[in-house]
């Protein structure tokens, strides 16, 4: 294996990854803010008020997105499976 093959393995990798987490972490991001303004409006300066949503709402992504990141994680396998058999031979 050369050096380009090993960064442009590891590039797909971590580029994959970042798009499987960015919507979760988008949704999360913006369930926290509301929630921020809304403690800020309200002067309610409850701790289980910005864990639980964010937790709930963070769950519910994650179930709700589970088959687009199957998709792409197989996808991003199956590339890798293929990249080593023809290196391997």
């Amino acid at each position: 294996m050369t050096e380009e093959l090993i960064v442009e393995v590891l590039t797909d990798v971590f580029y994959t990854t970042f798009i499987i987490l960015l919507p979760i972490l988008g949704i999360s991001l913006l369930v926290g803010i509301f929630i921020s303004i809304f403690q800020a409006a309200t002067s309610i300066q409850e701790a289980t008020l910005t864990f639980v949503p964010k937790i709930l709402i963070t769950a519910i992504a994650i179930i709700l997105l589970l088959p687009w990141m199957m998709d792409k994680m197989i996808a991003i396998t199956l590339r890798l499976v293929n990249m080593f058999s023809t290196v391997v031979k």
